[in-house]
């Protein structure tokens, strides 16, 4: 009998996505299926069509006790693309504009509403058996915490940290209200500077901790990139693995992707993508070559120092497109920058079919992140024949390689690369890109060698299935 895995995120794509936590729970649940008997839970937030997908109740409405308030609570469930999802349905956690709240602030309650989403949780596994409960960031954390405590539930508990500079970080006073009971306000457990950490939950009472790239795995150790827990992280990391994320090859696919005006195989295919969106968003030179930044526009993403960059950039021979959301201060700075110069066009907004058209019309791709956990962009980048052009940190540096040593015969994607978070490097780079692209024929052959390389889940989904393996001999 096939074992069964309960994939737990607060966010999954097509559902509900607000980055790329989304993906990585719509297609490592899908590679890991084929081996096991993988069901997915998440909130089922206002913002999702349930008609669209068939969503429907599961079992009847009760009401849930947590901090000795009660809660209504339902489940619902559907299946989609071969997957069982299962929904979370209270209005304190779903009845909300936003995910988590604004660009600028988080909920104020969002302790209370993942507290019961936790909670929620853990009745699914006191009322189903499940071999492996698979946590995903703060917002499932408290699982683990609430699995150790519960010694009739023999579920094996694995926690995965997608970028550690979010953590659910809260007063002291959340944990009467979440139901958490104050022996575990310690350095050891959830103590974090006279606060409730989320996170710290995972890190201390999953039986395994992974994060989504081998390189982040050892920054997160460091004072740089640890965020304040490299010390709580070096106490458990006998445990923590890095397991490098994944692409959906089938839905990021040059050669079927329906968004596109034209499918392609090869760079030259990309020909007729980037005349049409050049003409689309009325930009002139089909010969220069367009730049593109795809993503939220936030400190992460280095969206400072593309700011600082992007004057001298526009007075290079190219075209520049951005598209994302985020703080208003960065709105209101590329708007101005967009202005300034005809050849950047900016779209404020997240929009999944404008996203692949950038990528099939690209010729490079701008990734100046400050730190970057695993990132997927980069990696969809090489499957549409766009070059990126990256910071040399976190899963960036295990995914792509410096151009100027260029094999055939490597399964490595190549791009450019700069090793300093300064403008003068970044645009550095950009002069380099520049340079490759005026070489014709060896842009084209690096081009078409990334879009032949394989960032699938197929060797990640291995090393998980044998992680899962080992915890449940």
């Amino acid at each position: 009998m096939s074992r069964r895995i309960l994939f737990v995120s607060s966010e999954v794509y097509p559902f509900a996505k607000t980055g790329g936590l989304a993906d990585v729970s719509h297609s490592l649940p899908r590679a890991l299926n084929a081996i096991y008997n993988v069901e997915v839970v998440m909130p089922l937030y206002r913002s999702i069509d349930k008609e669209k997908y068939n969503i429907s109740p599961w079992g009847k409405p009760f009401d849930l006790l947590m901090g000795g308030v009660s809660y209504p609570l339902q489940f619902h469930s559907c299946t989609f693309e071969g997957i069982k999802y299962l929904f979370i349905y209270t209005p304190c956690l779903c009845d909300r504009e936003f995910l988590y709240g604004t660009h600028e602030a988080g909920y104020e309650d969002n302790a209370i509403r993942f507290g019961l989403f936790s909670w929620a949780i853990m009745l699914l596994l006191k009322g189903e058996h499940y071999d492996i409960v698979h946590l995903n960031d703060w917002q499932s954390a408290l699982v683990a915490l609430l699995v150790n405590e519960e010694s009739l539930i023999s579920t094996k508990t694995i926690f995965t940290i997608h970028n550690l500079a979010y953590q659910g970080v809260f007063e002291h006073s959340v944990l009467k209200f979440i139901g958490i009971d104050e022996r575990y306000f310690t350095m050891d457990a959830l103590e974090f500077y006279n606060k409730v950490n989320f996170i710290k939950a995972g890190i201390a009472y999953a039986q395994s901790v992974t994060t989504v790239s081998p390189t982040y795995a050892k920054e997160i150790l460091s004072h740089k990139y640890g965020c304040g827990l490299e010390g709580f992280l070096e106490l458990h990391s006998y445990k923590l693995r890095g397991i490098l994320n994944g692409i959906d090859a089938e839905h990021f696919s040059p050669v079927s992707d329906t968004a596109l005006v034209a499918t392609y195989n090869s760079v030259k295919g990309k020909r007729v993508s980037k005349s049409a969106f050049l003409k689309h968003i009325k930009l002139k030179g089909v010969t220069k070559p367009l730049f593109v930044f795809i993503g939220r526009f936030a400190e992460q993403k280095g969206m400072d120092l593309l700011i600082e960059s992007l004057d001298k950039i526009a007075h290079m021979d190219c075209n520049i497109a951005l598209l994302g959301e985020g703080a208003n201060h960065f709105h209101e700075e590329l708007t101005l920058l967009s202005q300034r110069h005809k050849n950047i066009h900016l779209t404020i907004k997240y929009d999944e079919a404008f996203a692949h058209q950038m990528y099939a019309a690209s010729d490079f791709l701008l990734m100046p992140s400050l730190f970057e956990p695993c990132g997927l962009n980069q990696m969809i980048a090489f499957a549409y024949g766009s070059i990126p052009i990256v910071h040399h940190v976190g899963g960036l540096a295990d995914t792509v390689k410096r151009f100027d040593g260029y094999d055939a015969a490597s399964s490595y994607g190549y791009g450019v690369l700069f090793n300093t978070p300064k403008s003068r490097s970044f645009v550095g780079a950009v002069q380099k890109a520049l340079d490759l692209y005026s070489d014709k024929k060896l842009f084209e052959e690096i081009a078409n060698h990334n879009m032949k390389c394989d960032f699938s889940w197929t060797k990640s989904a291995k090393i998980y299935s044998d992680l899962y393996e080992k915890l449940l001999k």
